[in-house]
């Protein structure tokens, strides 16, 4: 951190801090050298469940809260096999499992067991349980039973209805249906009703991540033909002051991209996007036959990125000093209303690229604005112990929102990358079984508290009007490469020394093909 009244180097390159903030995806996931958030944990959210000790024989599944039930009262569950997990999410005539183990246990279960495969583990031990491939069944205990089950499912298809883009998933669904109809007509009427619903959630769904599709296809316009910027006249020209100039506007419609973003990723992709292999399932991940689906969650990721280059775009553009010195002011008086509003992922979008080296190393233009206001915005996202001024900063916004009386209040978008990164090291230790074979249940609930409060902030509805020209700029304005923001940068200030003469010379010769 710089103090502001240094004037030589106002704002220095933090090589140290862009390091401290990288973050590699597994294979498949794209990478990003922005961080993401943590979240405070709600209360009353502990799963209990009865379960042998290490190295006890485990006894034969029973009918209602056995070993591997979920008791109230019982002791925190710690670990189990997954076994006794699997048996402890099936419901009975007298049993039902807790509402928060059942999304703890399907959140995680998928990396041990594709969701196909557990559903259909389930619906055995229903078959078998209630005698369901009997004639005649027990009418009487079927009708007991079946409201549990549909419920078990409408939990199911409600909260994970990605699960059930699979054939398998809703065959398995209408199977047990079939079995347990007979005894009551209205199971179908239920089934029915539970369908069609799902039927719109994934209709929607689709239509979320084809909009992504089509916006991350626009947004990945890069430009290095500085020539183009430098020579347009400034009428046709167009830059972010051009189509807005009031910071908390832009606020507003960055809330409104984010909101958009977060709206289309569902809980399991948090899980999906680390799957690798069960070590007692031997070299086969648990996906080997299915595609992990994270497109949402990797477009957010783009949007962060893209939002970075963006800023990083608009403050190297301009020609003169003073008018970029105009946009540095602009984006800081912009990241301080995202901070205000609760949008930290914007907030450090903006704040990195500021600090991206084609950005920091103006220093003429640093020294003409007025940046009071951005070391005290840096100082909240500073990455010293671990985030810790950022984390303090969402548990105020969490605070606010537990309590707030409006949808304006309610707001919370964590800083994404950081998010991720903490939720990579939660699915380390779920995935991790523990000597004795058994599952480590309580990283299940550790990893479910965080992504269930990001599901809570994530349904929040953005109280701001759109502004269609705003957003239709913020997806689709060119954006230089990395390359195109140096060669813009020393267009706008000179090399100091002669690594950045060899390095200007041979952009220009490479982007604009001079010599």
């Amino acid at each position: 951190m710089i103090s502001p009244a240094c004037k030589s180097n106002p704002i220095p390159i933090h090589s140290a801090y862009t390091a401290s903030l990288l973050f590699v995806f597994q294979p498949g996931m794209p990478q990003t050298a922005c961080p993401g958030t943590m979240f405070t944990t709600p209360s009353g959210f502990s799963p209990h469940l009865a379960c042998a000790e290490p190295g006890e024989e485990e006894e034969a599944p029973q009918e209602g809260p056995g070993p591997g039930a979920c008791l109230a009262d019982g002791p925190p569950i710690t670990s189990a096999s997954l076994d006794t997990l699997i048996q402890n999410l099936v419901p009975t005539a007298d049993y039902y499992p807790e509402k928060a183990y059942v999304f703890t246990f399907l959140l995680s279960a998928r990396l041990f067991i594709p969701p196909p495969e557990l559903l259909a583990r389930v619906c055995e031990l229903c078959i078998k349980q209630q005698q369901l491939d009997q004639s005649p069944l027990d009418t009487a205990k079927v009708r007991k039973f079946g409201p549990k089950i549909l419920q078990l499912l409408t939990e199911w298809t409600e909260t994970f209805p990605s699960d059930f883009r699979e054939e398998k998933m809703v065959g398995h669904l209408k199977d047990i249906i079939h079995r347990i109809a007979p005894c009551d007509e209205a199971y179908w009427k239920t089934l029915n009703q539970v369908l069609q619903k799902l039927s719109q959630k994934l209709a929607l769904m689709s239509q979320g991540e084809e909009s992504i599709v089509k916006v991350s296809l626009n947004a990945s316009s890069i430009s290095d033909k500085l020539a183009a910027f430098k020579t347009k006249p400034p009428p046709i020209q167009k830059d972010m002051l051009s189509i807005c100039n009031d910071p908390y506007t832009l606020a507003q419609q960055l809330t409104h991209v984010e909101l958009e973003h977060l709206s289309h990723i569902g809980p399991e992709e948090f899980v999906q996007a680390f799957v690798q292999k069960d070590p007692l399932d031997g070299t086969q991940p648990c996906f080997s036959d299915q595609k992990k689906k994270t497109s949402n969650l990797e477009a957010y990721v783009r949007w962060f990125n893209r939002l970075c280059y963006l800023v990083a775009t608009e403050i190297c553009m301009p020609a003169k000093k003073k008018q970029r010195a105009q946009v540095i002011e602009f984006f800081i008086d912009v990241a301080r209303e995202c901070f205000n509003i609760g949008n930290f992922n914007s907030l450090m979008a903006i704040i990195s690229g500021m600090n991206m080296s084609p950005v920091s190393r103006l220093k003429k233009t640093w020294g003409k604005a007025k940046t009071a206001k951005f070391f005290i915005l840096e100082h909240q996202m500073d990455p010293t112990g671990n985030f810790y001024n950022y984390r303090t900063a969402l548990r105020g916004a969490a605070h606010r929102s537990q309590t707030a009386n409006s949808n304006r209040e309610r707001i919370v978008i964590p800083f994404f990358s950081l998010l991720i990164k903490d939720i990579y090291f939660l699915n380390e230790g779920c995935a991790n079984r523990l000597p004795n074979g058994h599952v480590n249940f309580e990283k299940f609930v550790e990893l479910a508290r965080q992504v269930g409060e990001f599901m809570t902030w994530k349904q929040v509805e953005c109280p701001f009007e759109q502004d269609r020209a705003i957003l239709h700029y913020l997806h689709t304005a060119p954006i230089f490469s990395e390359d195109g923001l140096y060669l813009a940068s020393y267009e706008s200030e000179s090399p100091e020394n002669q690594v950045e003469k060899d390095r200007w010379k041979a952009l220009r010769s490479n982007v604009l093909g001079k010599t």
